[in-house]
């Protein structure tokens, strides 16, 4: 996803170390998610999650499966 990009969240790889801690942060199936921005070397990157603002390295975001929202790529 880019910069400013939208999408929905599809599923979270159960398997993951890091499942249950992206569940309690919000990241739940269903949910929109926005990428607010990179850090300069593209690793973290920030999300809007159910209006707040989160962190997650590009390791622990590998485990969310989204859907993208076709406005937004259009």
């Amino acid at each position: 996803m880019s910069d400013g990009q939208t999408a929905t969240i599809r599923d979270i790889d159960s398997a993951s170390p890091i499942a249950s801690r992206l569940f309690d942060l919000g990241f739940i199936p269903g949910t929109k998610v926005q990428v607010v921005r990179r850090a300069p070397l593209g690793d973290p990157v920030m999300f809007r999650v159910r209006g707040y603002q989160i962190g997650l390295r590009l390791s622990e975001a590998r485990w969310i499966d989204v859907d993208t929202d076709l406005l937004d790529v259009l």
